[in-house]
């Protein structure tokens, strides 16, 4: 987290706020001990999407420097599964398009989860509450 902090902080003069997120692998999903999340991924749609993501962030706020960065694989409890970093010139912009990119990553891009418990498995689905999250950005930028 320190490397990426660093670039962000780094990536342009003027900047006035860095405002970072890491996203990490619970180990009680649903009253059940987790052992391990599988997340598989469509490589080359994730990153395009992702990308436009984070392009309409720059559109919508004014910001210097955003990177994302979201493991595939198998995860362990505890493990991070996505950092998100956005450096602005104020913190308003930079904490604003954090939560616009992970609300879309949550409901955009191509990932899917499977978690796997002591006893059983299961795909995750996605939450009203993520896509409550996603679609209040098509009226507001706060």
């Amino acid at each position: 987290m320190s490397k990426e902090y660093g670039l962000l902080r780094q990536s342009s003069k003027g900047v006035g706020a860095v405002v970072t997120f890491i996203g990490l692998v619970r180990d009680l999903e649903k009253d059940s001990e987790l052992r391990h999340l599988f997340i598989q991924h469509y490589p080359k749609m994730t990153e395009k999407l992702i990308r436009q993501t984070v392009d309409e962030s720059f559109e919508r706020w004014t910001l210097k420097c955003v990177s994302v960065i979201h493991r595939v694989g198998k995860l362990m409890p505890s493990d991070q599964i996505v950092f998100i970093g956005v450096s602005a010139p104020h913190r308003a912009d930079a904490f604003f398009a954090g939560q616009f990119i992970m609300d879309f990553i949550k409901t955009r891009a191509t990932l899917w989860k499977r978690v796997h418990y002591t006893n059983r498995s299961e795909w995750v689905r996605e939450k009203v509450s993520d896509t409550l999250a996603a679609d209040r950005w098509r009226f507001t930028n706060e």
